[in-house]
């Protein structure tokens, strides 16, 4: 792990983003390395090949990933610490294919990501994001447990 430097940290906005950023801040200050936190958004309709919608449908959506960008933003700068190099990028797409790609683009070293726990059933029916991350990387992947909120 000596040539850390560029760490991906993917998340959605449901996650422990703060517990992920621990991580991926302590390494980064021990490799002295950069901090890329990474969401994927929705494709846009155009992007998945649909006809172009009305104007204001496409306004909408325009002002919606501006939000999850600054919201994304927001997460960076009170996760972590400022001495330490940072972006935050959102990118639309597929999301595990985005992911990869991203990593890949970015020279990514390390590439973080939440895992949620699950029923055995629920793990044997469905394959998560991040076991197709695992599966797919070409990168190390940390991957944390995330404990889930009771909806109750």
């Amino acid at each position: 792990m000596l040539g850390i430097k560029n760490i991906m940290v993917a998340v959605d906005f449901n996650e422990s983003v703060g517990e992920l950023l621990s991580y991926a801040e302590s390494l980064a200050e021990k490799y002295q390395a950069k901090i890329w936190l990474i969401h994927v958004a929705e494709p846009d309709p155009d992007f998945v090949g649909y006809e172009p919608g009305p104007q204001y449908i496409r306004d909408f959506k325009a002002e919606e990933f501006k939000d999850e960008h600054r919201s994304l933003q927001a997460l960076r700068d009170a996760f972590l610490n400022k001495e330490i190099a940072s972006e935050a990028l959102l990118i639309q797409g597929s999301t595990v294919e985005s992911v990869l790609k991203e990593a890949e683009k970015l020279n990514s070293d390390l590439m973080i990501v939440g895992t949620h726990k699950h029923s055995f059933l629920h793990n044997l029916l469905s394959e998560s994001i991040s076991l197709k991350l695992l599966k797919n990387a070409k990168i190390p992947i940390l991957a944390i447990p995330i404990e889930e909120e009771d909806q109750a």
